[in-house]
């Protein structure tokens, strides 16, 4: 998607859309002529000028030129990005091939404006790579988009943040939503490095010999069972002042998941391709960052395994030793996330010595029960920090609820024969699996747990995103470093 700022609406064919609050809105009197019949048309349509809502007509005036009116909402940057959304869904398979966004006079500063063009650019993703017949109704149409009368900054803003931004949602939908013949742990690594040629990103991966050689038994316990091997991601941005600790992003990525041993029903196994989405939305998060040269010190770190129920798979009954020395019953083969996390955990303590550290992952169906599709679900040490990450999803839309940790849901997950069960009772399955994390958190580092289990992939269209991968988690994290670390 190609967009461009300008002062005024350019010659030529294109679709002209005007956010506004309603059919009695001033804005619409630059229709001259057409004023009064665009009102009717919105009328009929009962057009409120409510974020997310949108009519069309066609102007008479101007050959016929499709007009889209979206909802102005209150005014607010989410409100503006609701709008551009809207535009994208309205028009990309419309046989419009340049839209024109006017915002002259509609009250959106310069965040909101820049906040419209990405609503635009992320409502408009689609990945047909491995699609060989469409019709034609059925092919994206809009290339281009034009806003005019933008607020002063708001180019800029687009391109020296959200232009980044929407890049890095791109990568994490890509990878999320490539299938997992395509996607394993080492092309995993390709595809990130091919995103991030260039760009000053730099990358470590550690294989299986040397993940064997630090003690990583819970996370190479899960991969045994595969053909594939296990990577693990490093992805460090060192932007912010020398010697300043980093934030740590840490990304569960099982690239498919058939439950080990413990195998899953097979309606709908083929959807666990969208396990690695924490280890996507660290990758994305992590592109943003040298894309937007963020000033701050910011490492990923993604447990890269294939959850496979082969031969030399763990069984149920097994006690796996953790990087950390401690030791793990496995009861549940399908409970692999945490055992590829505590390992990772362990990892970056004792190597990159984090000011904070915040995992994501599509870790329990029980946090899908909880909230459905509408809230991730965060866990963490540090009232402070949790804070911080429900005030920069409210901010971006990637929503979040804190959920409790206590002593009584951590003893659910004691072993009689290890340190720990991999899996407590049926009941607080979420919690019991932070409980678990928490137990490879040292000296009370700053560390936040986020379950995205219901965020990862959508089963139908929302705002900002269609049917499929809907690249949760970078918008989150980049609006967490930029208010919380860069200030």
């Amino acid at each position: 998607m190609k967009i461009k700022f300008a002062s005024s609406r350019p010659e030529g064919d294109y679709a002209l859309v005007l956010p506004a609050d309603g059919p009695d809105c001033k804005r619409l009197d630059s229709l001259t002529g057409d004023a009064a019949a665009a009102r009717k048309a919105l009328e009929r349509q009962r057009f409120e000028g409510k974020k997310g809502t949108a009519a069309e007509t066609y102007l008479a005036g101007e050959d016929g030129r499709r007009l889209l009116v979206v909802g102005r909402g209150d005014g607010k940057a989410i409100d503006a990005e609701a709008a551009g959304a809207r535009v994208a869904a309205r028009l990309m398979i419309s046989g419009e091939n340049h839209a024109v966004i006017d915002l002259s006079d509609a009250e959106f500063d310069a965040e909101g404006a820049a906040r419209a063009a990405l609503g635009v650019a992320m409502r408009a993703w689609r990945f047909d790579e491995h699609r060989t017949k469409m019709k034609d109704k059925q092919k994206i149409t809009l290339k281009k988009v034009t806003i005019v009368g933008a607020a002063k900054g708001a180019e800029k803003l687009w391109n020296d943040r959200y232009k980044a931004v929407y890049e890095g949602t791109c990568l994490t939908r890509e990878l999320v939503t490539e299938p997992p013949n395509v996607i394993y742990p080492a092309t995993f690594v390709d595809r990130v490095k091919k995103w991030n040629k260039g760009n000053g990103l730099e990358i470590e991966v550690l294989g299986q010999k040397e993940m064997e050689k630090l003690g990583m038994g819970a996370l190479l316990g899960v991969a045994q069972g595969s053909v594939k091997e296990p990577k693990l991601l490093v992805m460090k941005w060192m932007g912010g002042k020398k010697g300043e600790k980093p934030t740590v992003f840490i990304g569960k990525g099982v690239t498919f998941d058939t439950g080990g041993i413990s195998l899953k029903p097979g309606p709908g196994m083929d959807m666990m391709k969208w396990d690695m989405g924490g280890a996507g939305a660290v990758a994305g998060a992590m592109h943003t960052m040298a894309q937007r040269k963020a000033k701050a010190n910011v490492i990923g770190v993604c447990g890269l395994v294939e959850n496979m129920p082969d031969g030399n798979a763990i069984r149920p009954g097994d006690v796996l030793k953790t990087m950390s020395g401690q030791t793990v019953e496995v009861l549940n083969t399908d409970a692999e996330g945490r055992l590829v996390l505590c390992d990772a955990i362990t990892w970056t303590q004792e190597k990159l010595n984090p000011a904070a550290m915040i995992d994501l992952a599509t870790l329990t169906g029980a946090m899908v029960i909880t909230f459905g599709h509408e809230h991730a679900g965060i866990f963490s040490n540090n009232d402070d920090l949790a804070d911080k990450l429900l005030e920069a999803g409210k901010e971006t839309g990637d929503l979040l609820w804190r959920q409790p940790l206590s002593d009584a849901y951590d003893r659910l997950i004691d072993s009689p024969i290890a340190d720990m069960k991999n899996i407590g009772p049926r009941e607080a399955g979420s919690i019991t699996a932070a409980q678990y994390l928490q137990r490879f958190v040292e000296n009370d580092t700053p560390w936040a747990h986020l379950d995205i289990a219901g965020m990862a992939w959508s089963d139908k269209d929302k705002t900002t995103f269609g049917k499929g991968a809907t690249g949760y988690g970078v918008r989150l994290l980049d609006e967490y470093i930029a208010d919380e670390v860069e200030g």
